[in-house]
């Protein structure tokens, strides 16, 4: 199996399903075909990664990168250059652009513009709207889809699900993992008048408060199941929502994100102003603690960036009319690195939140971790590394980071895709590869 390698990795320290190994890697038509000492084997390329930590391919599963639409804050190829420049080899993308992701169409319209443009691997999330419900059960089978995303709080056009009767109507048909966005949207309303008597983004956590949240959590979980139907509730803000899901893992598992879990409020919002406005908002102390216990005591599954560009002036603009979301693809993997080396997690849970637990939580077929048979994507990341953040490393179109001037320890060094180097040292190689991600359950179309 280890005649003509198209590309040997060497040297390097390999977290596998057994822990960290210090063995070579052997790539051969996309996919690992050889683990172990391969030092006679013949290679077309050898990389050297001696003093570096091989992790299996990151896998961003929440990203918007605003094509079609919106391209003058992000497009496919900026964003996706920007995942591979922060480690990441595959990226599931949202669907509220303009027009939003709800038909065969626009879909398929997505797939075209990736195909050539797109730096890493990609699949397209279906949006569910009233005048779709009935076709989600079709639709969530489509080569490049990764399932469905409800808005229960407000989005774009009519990606909004807000009543609990359409909601479980599209849960009851159709198979795979539902993704969630919970927010309580009447409450939402009822307290709009808070955001604008305050006319600061530190009253953003008070209008979208903690029933916010919680309440739009409990009615999705017990929708999912009377129905049966697993879903995955997104970017969860709330130590109250925590403790909760820890009582719902049966039917729902869990994400949040590198930003709740390193910024907040109300610093965040008295240093970043309306460049820290998010939603669901970034929270006070207690809430980031309670994020965390669920990180150490396994409730969370998976983090996604939530990566939500918007440019400089659309942000300056004075909060409320300033727009919600922050770039994050490129900075996600360097904040948590830098939280391994501080401590707040092993490197053997990061994996498991952003390699092994994406390809279990969506079915994903060959990708998130490092095995015989698996697509070679790797991400060699040196944990020694300190380096600064700073707007001008970003590639997202708009900028900007929340990071900059943020000095971490642990960087990533290089990425490759199914056996490609795509990127090295801070730079990407060659020309755009990105393929459609595979999921076992659509297999067949």
């Amino acid at each position: 199996m280890t005649d003509s390698l198209d590309l040997a990795v060497t040297g390097g320290t390999v977290v596998t399903p057994n822990g960290r190994e210090r063995i070579d890697i052997g790539i051969r038509g996309g996919r690992i075909v050889a683990l172990g000492n391969l030092g006679s084997a013949k290679a077309a390329q050898v990389f050297d990664a001696t003093g570096l930590t091989v992790l299996p391919g990151v896998i961003d599963t929440q990203v918007h990168f605003r094509e079609p639409g919106n391209e003058h804050k992000e497009d496919l190829e900026s964003g996706t250059r920007g995942a591979v420049l922060g480690g990441v080899t595959a990226i599931f993308e949202m669907p509220n652009t303009k027009p939003s992701t709800t038909d065969e169409d626009a879909l398929a319209d997505k797939l075209n513009r990736a195909r050539g443009r797109a730096w890493c691997d990609h699949a397209f999330f279906m949006g569910a709207a009233p005048e779709n419900i009935g076709n989600l059960a079709s639709l969530e089978r489509l080569p490049g889809c990764c399932g469905v995303k409800v808005f229960m709080g407000s989005s774009t056009g009519s990606l909004l699900v807000e009543d609990d009767a359409t909601l479980e109507a599209l849960l009851a048909d159709g198979v795979r993992r539902v993704a969630v966005h919970a927010e309580d949207e009447m409450r939402l309303r009822e307290r709009a008048h808070v955001a604008k008597e305050a006319g600061h983004p530190r009253a953003h956590p008070d209008w979208r408060d903690v029933e916010t949240a919680l309440n739009a959590t409990k009615r999705v979980c017990a929708l999912a199941r009377k129905t049966g139907r697993r879903v995955h509730v997104l970017h969860i803000t709330t130590a109250e929502e925590m403790e909760f899901l820890a009582t719902q893992k049966d039917y729902v598992t869990v994400e949040t994100t590198p930003q709740h879990l390193t910024l907040e409020a109300p610093d965040c919002y008295d240093r970043l102003g309306t460049f820290a406005q998010m939603n669901p908002p970034i929270r006070d102390a207690r809430h980031r603690a309670g994020l965390w216990r669920g990180i150490t005591a396994g409730v969370v599954d998976v983090l996604g960036s939530d990566h939500a560009p918007h440019t400089r002036e659309e942000k300056a603009k004075p909060y409320p009319d300033s727009p919600s979301g922050m770039p994050g693809v490129q900075t996600m993997l360097p904040l948590m690195l830098n939280h391994v080396n501080e401590g707040n997690l092993t490197l053997e849970r990061l994996v498991d939140l952003l390699c092994s637990g994406p390809q279990r939580l969506f079915g994903i077929a060959g990708k998130g971790r490092i095995a015989l048979g698996y697509d070679g994507d790797l991400t060699l990341v040196d944990l020694q590394a300190k380096k600064t953040i700073t707007h001008a490393m970003m590639a997202n179109k708009s900028g900007w980071t929340p990071f900059d001037g943020m000095e971490v320890t642990g960087w990533p060094m290089a990425t490759i895709i199914r056996g490609s180097i795509v990127m090295r040292d801070g730079e990407v190689q060659d020309k755009p590869l990105g393929q459609p991600v595979r999921f076992t359950e659509t297999l067949n179309g």
